[in-house]
C-alpha cells in the first residue's frame, strides 16, 4: 500500500447521536473496515471521529457515518482531511 492509498480524517457528526450506541457501533464498524484512530462524545452532544487507514475504507466509515446505528438520527456532518500520520495502531472509544 503506497502512501497515496492512505488517508486520514476527522468527522463531527451532528445529530441525535449520544445515547443510540453510535461510538459502539462505529467502533465495530471501524475495526471490521480495518480503520484505526478513536472516536468519541463531545460536551456540545455531537461525536468525533479520527480515522486513518486505507482510503477506500476511510470512504466507507463516512458513507456509514452520515446515518450510523438505528436509533441515530444524523443532521449533519463534517469531514476535514487530515495529513496521515500513522499515529493509531487501532480503533478505541477514547472519554
Amino acid at each position: 500500500m503506497s502512501e497515496s492509498d492512505l488517508k486520514s480524517v476527522e468527522v463531527k457528526v451532528f445529530g441525535i447521536v449520544q445515547g443510540v450506541g453510535f461510538r459502539y457501533s462505529t467502533l465495530s464498524v471501524a475495526r471490521r473496515l480495518g480503520v484505526s484512530g478513536y472516536v468519541m462524545n463531545l460536551s456540545d452532544g455531537s461525536v468525533k471521529v479520527v480515522a486513518e487507514g486505507d482510503a477506500s475504507a476511510i470512504e466507507k466509515l463516512i458513507s456509514w457515518l452520515k446515518h450510523g446505528p438505528p436509533g441515530a438520527y444524523v443532521r449533519n456532518i463534517s469531514v476535514k482531511n487530515l495529513p496521515y500520520r500513522g499515529l493509531y495502531r487501532s480503533f478505541n472509544i477514547e472519554f
